[in-house]
């Protein structure tokens, strides 16, 4: 691992140090505007940035490497740990070097609305130990998939809750967006996340053997499980620059839904506990089913469902991305490529020159980032 690394700031007048954590691998597009909707905010409400790089293979680094602001460190990790890894790389760094109150958890494709770090420190944190913010897609529609959560299985009265109405008998809705108050919750995602201190010395670093998916709910309902409170607060808005296809997608790559449903699993047992199993029974069925729409890759499919159900029985996560993509008949060197808008590796080669300017103003710039 090789590091970048700046230097933190001054804490903001209610004398808190808030540091955000950026996970990235190959969308250079994206994270240029997340880096620069973050460094915005002044040094009183953001002390300081850690972008951790995941071995991205275009100009990622380079471009990095010249953005003067000093509040910015950068790890560059040997190899893609994903998103999972990513987080607990970053959450380890800073808080070992930063020493942090609070810790904000974003993807590369998302980024707070102007004002939203103001209106944190602004906000009363008495009693919560994490908070979720808003996230909105680009179009101004919420973005349903980072919609924070109750723990379905918390009590009888919100599992028939969930019964009745399905994923949104737990989910937070319109209702509760357009409300003016913090509204308590057992599970967010990492868009747009405030970690106290607090929240990481109860649930830990996250699971970095995840890889992608479910690592971000995971953490969190096991923050609520330890005795941390999380509350939802509609009035920090975050911008989610994603267009995720469905689950069951036969659009999605077949190493993505290995460990989407593997990790799927993992989730359901922990939170249903030994109501697990019948839901396992549903779940499962659902998703031989979904192998109708993979024309073309259905024994591959089923061979990766094969595995990725094996495992999440088994709490299985110790395998490389590189052996998972081998599973996906795809060799490292050539994975998918997705729209800049998809949660995975990209093709933004038109983005990823870095301009003479850029690098010449790194070197005149005092206060640039140096290596260490």
């Amino acid at each position: 691992m090789s590091l970048f690394t700046g230097q933190a700031s001054a804490p903001a007048p209610n004398g808190l140090r808030l540091v955000a954590i950026v996970a990235t691998h190959d969308r250079p597009g994206h994270l240029r505007r997340t880096v620069r909707a973050l460094l915005q905010s002044p040094p009183a409400e953001l002390a300081a940035l850690v972008v951790v790089d995941n071995a991205s293979r275009d100009d990622t680094r380079a471009w990095l490497s010249c953005v003067p602001d000093p509040r910015l460190h950068v790890l560059r990790l040997e190899r893609n740990m994903g998103g999972a890894g990513g987080f607990a790389a970053g959450l380890e760094h800073a808080r070992r070097t930063l020493d942090p109150d609070w810790y904000l958890l974003m993807d590369d494709d998302a980024r707070p609305a102007p004002g939203a770090l103001g209106a944190f420190h602004d906000s009363d944190l008495k009693g919560w130990d994490a908070i979720a913010g808003a996230a909105y897609l680009p179009q101004g529609g919420i973005c349903d998939t980072n919609r924070p959560s109750r723990d379905p299985f918390a009590s009888w009265r919100q599992f028939l809750c969930t019964v009745r109405h399905g994923r949104e008998g737990f989910h937070l809705g319109p209702v509760d967006y357009a409300g003016a108050r913090v509204v308590a919750v057992d599970a967010a995602s990492f868009v747009g996340l405030f970690l106290s201190r607090r929240a990481l010395d109860l649930a830990g670093l996250p699971d970095r053997n995840l890889f992608i998916y479910c690592d971000d709910t995971l953490q969190t309902l096991r923050l609520s499980r330890a005795g941390g409170r999380i509350g939802f607060n509609p009035a920090l808005h975050f911008e989610h620059d994603t267009e995720l296809p469905g689950a069951e997608s036969a659009s999605m790559p077949l190493w993505k839904l290995y460990y989407k449903h593997r990790n799927s699993l993992i989730l359901y047992r922990e939170a249903a506990g030994w109501l697990f199993w019948p839901a396992c029974v549903v779940v499962l069925a659902r998703w031989l089913a979904a192998a109708r729409g993979h024309r073309g890759q259905r024994r591959a499919y089923l061979g990766l469902l094969a595995r990725a159900v094996l495992h999440g029985l088994r709490g299985r996560t110790a395998f490389s991305h590189e052996q998972v993509l081998d599973w996906a008949r795809m060799t490292p060197a050539t994975p998918a490529r997705e729209p800049e808008g998809q949660d995975t590796d990209t093709d933004c080669s038109v983005l990823n020159s870095v301009p003479s300017s850029c690098l010449q103003m790194k070197a005149n710039a005092p206060g640039a980032a140096t290596r260490t």
